[in-house]
């Protein structure tokens, strides 16, 4: 069963909710940041986010966020996380139901069986100044 505990602030610690993964827990977190990068902190901040937040009717996210949220995703997690792909294997009324927790599970699922998973293409990552 999903957890709907609230999701602290990026950077604060999120207690895993009883009988839920530590890892779904690290993860949503993740997400949620992500999130705050891209429609910022102060419409998430309003909003209560948890396993159960929708990305249509709670969040209300637009094409151009999910593509945002895609890269995001791809970036940390590695190809293995193809948001496009894993939203393309459903049917519209899934999609606009799609919740965190849905997501979460999925990354968690393909996290658990990629090495890129793991943190591997995060931690490798370099930064330049340019």
């Amino acid at each position: 069963m999903a957890s709907d505990a609230p999701v602290p602030a990026p950077g604060r610690t999120l207690p895993a909710a009883p009988g839920a993964a530590p890892a779904h827990a690290r993860i949503l977190a993740e997400i949620t940041g992500m999130l705050v990068e891209i429609v910022g902190d102060e419409f998430l901040l309003a909003e209560e986010v948890s396993m159960g937040t929708t990305l249509n009717d709670d969040l209300a996210l637009e094409s151009i966020e999910f593509v945002a949220l895609a890269e995001q995703l791809h970036e940390r997690y590695g190809a293995d996380v193809d948001l496009m792909g894993f939203l393309a294997e459903k049917d519209m009324e899934a999609i606009l139901a799609l919740s965190l927790g849905d997501l979460v599970t999925h990354i968690g699922r393909v996290a658990h069986r990629s090495p890129a998973g793991s943190g591997g293409a995060a931690a490798a990552r370099t930064v330049t100044a340019g």
